[in-house]
């Protein structure tokens, strides 16, 4: 029997790229996509659609009966920056969405669970450089600490009950197809779409502030692929660490500026300056591509290029 799959938040900056390369994989019909507001016209017009709320067990339940659906990947999140204007609300979604998922699952009704963390999971005690897959864990953001938090919960559900869930901590994700979602590495989005309306760009965080990046392609490609993997090969229930490429303000605008020579930056840091400053700098993802063979295809100019194209 062939897989059904849920995807609960699929209207967000990945929710919305990886339903359309899961409908590609699994075929349309086979991929239910569900949010708490409609999506995009492609969203709505090339599979199966459903008003979801994150937080609602029954509601989940029932679709998953009427689809019979055998995967739930769990994308709805309240991230960093809006999270931190909203703690109990971003609490509130984050935890209670993973835990209704996680009883389906050990209730039966599904087999496999993917739920993302992230690299604000980690904290300024967290080493910076080549930061290891187990290491202090320390989040100063009410979203680090629900995803630190839901790390364990992913960990405990599959000791004690058996559950199929895999996850992995994404770095920070850029696309030229979603606009900026409300997380501190959105920079490196928006710097892209103002480059080409604009020219230029007023950045919140300092020139030298280094981040772990990676171009959507390659989140939606590992996050199918962890799901994929044979059960042997997980070896981590928690969260994998995942890493491609990690730049600067200053270094992403040096790699614009070969396409769009009259680009300029400035810089006017905020509130966001203090999060970007509590995560690692550069992640070591070796278990990931050890395990179940993660590799990533997109450099920063590769990346910028393919941004710079599909945004002109």
């Amino acid at each position: 029997m062939s897989d059904t799959i849920l995807i609960i938040g699929a209207c967000g900056q990945i929710g919305t790229e990886l339903t359309q390369k899961l409908r590609d994989v699994y075929g349309k019909e086979n991929v239910i996509a569900s949010d708490i507001r409609e999506g995009s016209e492609e969203m709505m017009t090339s599979g199966p659609f459903e008003i979801l709320d994150a937080t609602d067990k029954p509601g989940i339940l029932k679709i998953v009966q009427k689809y019979k659906v055998t995967q739930v990947y769990l994308m709805a999140a309240m991230l960093s920056a809006t999270g931190e204007k909203f703690p109990h609300k971003a609490w509130e979604l984050n935890m209670t969405s993973l835990l209704g998922v996680l009883d389906l699952a050990k209730e039966k009704h599904i087999k496999q669970v993917y739920w993302p963390s992230s690299i604000a999971s980690f904290g300024p005690t967290s080493p910076k450089i080549n930061t290891p897959q187990q290491t202090v864990m320390e989040p100063t953001t009410v979203y680090g600490i629900s995803k630190l938090a839901g790390e364990h919960w992913c960990n405990y559900y599959h000791e004690k009950y058996g559950v199929d869930v895999r996850s992995i901590r994404y770095p920070g994700i850029i696309s030229w197809k979603t606009k900026p979602g409300g997380g501190t590495t959105d920079y490196a989005v928006d710097i892209y779409f103002q480059a080409t309306e604009k020219k230029t760009y007023e950045c919140f965080l300092t020139e030298n502030t280094r981040l772990p990046m990676m171009y959507m392609q390659d989140a939606v490609n590992a996050t199918i692929q962890i799901m994929q993997a044979d059960v042997a090969d997980i070896k981590t229930r928690t969260s994998y660490n995942l890493a491609a490429i990690s730049f600067t303000p200053k270094e992403i605008a040096a790699a614009i500026r070969k396409y769009i020579p009259e680009f300029e930056i400035s810089y006017k840091e905020d509130f966001r300056q203090a999060i970007a400053d509590s995560w690692p700098q550069v992640i070591d993802d070796s278990k990931a591509r050890e395990d179940w063979g993660w590799a990533h295809k997109f450099d920063l100019d590769l990346m910028t290029k393919d941004m710079l194209e599909n945004l002109g």
